[in-house]
């Protein structure tokens, strides 16, 4: 399957990011490079569920996620998507000078609908004059072909960017997790996906319970070989109103240490392909919603970390990479 999207080159062209001094494919950079400005992204909570939490595939939801959490649009009242748009745009604009955004759908499975609401949904966001581009978040499970027709379709107006939550390749670790899918479902997203126009990219998620470092390195060769476009990595961490909060609280489930992370990500990122861009290293939550680990919330000493890393292996992504 390593093959990437036949139209990465025209869309998604492959920059010479280490020429320009940096150890890995930042989306900062990329994005950079491929608008000329900068570009921010527009949180939609356009009122999905997910297959795990309806009863669909599992009850529940995923042991890590409370929605809330994840999403500034969780954390108000739903309103129509023009005016999350607006109200997003306003928001971002107080810290960042910016005139251009990406319509986000971003929390549950923004996939998982009928095609004539999904595609009026979308439309709706594309709408607005200072959106660009548009990433929907979804789970390998809830992307039949009809689905995949309107991505594609959708891809030849904009720039557009698919989520996957892939999470880990290991069955186990899905299992634990309550994801109600295995990794077989990603290899079918992904084999349906490729060569539709869309950028792809999928969610992993390090420090698992059960998982070896090893492990977390064959989930790093999977990124290759599946073709994917994009990453997203973060540690496992915690927060309320989960089934993991009581786990941790518990000592059930022990959380990685920055040290421990930080080797993890660098180790992972020598081995994903040079052309993979790298959207996020690390993530947190709200204060009020977050348990921990408490380093998370520190992004700029993380991103310094890791930068000592590579600099400590003289390395870089895709140093290792066959």
């Amino acid at each position: 399957m390593a093959r990437r999207n036949a139209l990465d080159v025209d869309k998604f062209p492959v920059f010479d990011w280490r020429s320009d001094g940096l150890n890995y494919y930042s989306y900062r950079y990329f994005l950079k490079k491929r608008y000329g400005h900068r570009v921010q992204r527009v949180s939609i909570d356009a009122g999905f569920t997910c297959p795990n939490v309806d009863g669909t595939v599992a009850f529940g939801g995923c042991t890590f996620c409370d929605n809330r959490s994840f999403s500034p649009s969780r954390r108000r009242p739903k309103i129509p998507i023009t005016e999350q748009i607006n109200d997003g745009i306003q928001r971002l604009k107080r810290r960042y000078d910016c005139d251009h955004f990406t319509a986000y759908f971003q929390p549950a499975t923004n996939t998982y609908a009928p095609v004539e609401k999904l595609r009026a949904m979308y439309d709706e966001a594309l709408a607005h004059p200072q959106i660009v581009a548009m990433s929907i978040g979804t789970r390998p499970d809830c992307v039949p072909d009809d689905i995949l027709d309107l991505l594609e379709e959708f891809a030849a107006r904009t720039d557009l960017t698919v989520e996957y939550g892939m999470q880990t390749m290991h069955d186990t670790s899905l299992d634990w997790m309550n994801r109600g899918h295995h990794h077989e479902a990603m290899v079918d997203a992904m084999e349906r996906s490729l060569g539709r126009g869309f950028e792809i990219c999928a969610h992993i998620m390090l420090g698992l319970p059960g998982e070896s470092h090893d492990d977390m390195l064959e989930t790093a060769r999977e990124v290759g070989r599946l073709g994917l476009d994009a990453v997203k990595i973060h540690n496992l961490y915690a927060v309320e109103n989960t089934l993991l909060a009581d786990q941790v609280r518990r000592g059930e489930v022990q959380l990685m240490s920055r040290d421990d992370y930080v080797k993890t990500l660098v180790a992972f990122l020598e081995l994903i392909p040079a052309h993979v861009i790298v959207e996020r290293i690390s993530g947190d939550a709200p204060d009020n919603y977050f348990i921990g680990p408490t380093w998370c919330l520190d992004k700029p000493g993380v991103l310094r970390a890791v930068q000592e890393e590579f600099q400590r292996r003289a390395t870089y992504q895709g140093r290792l990479c066959e």
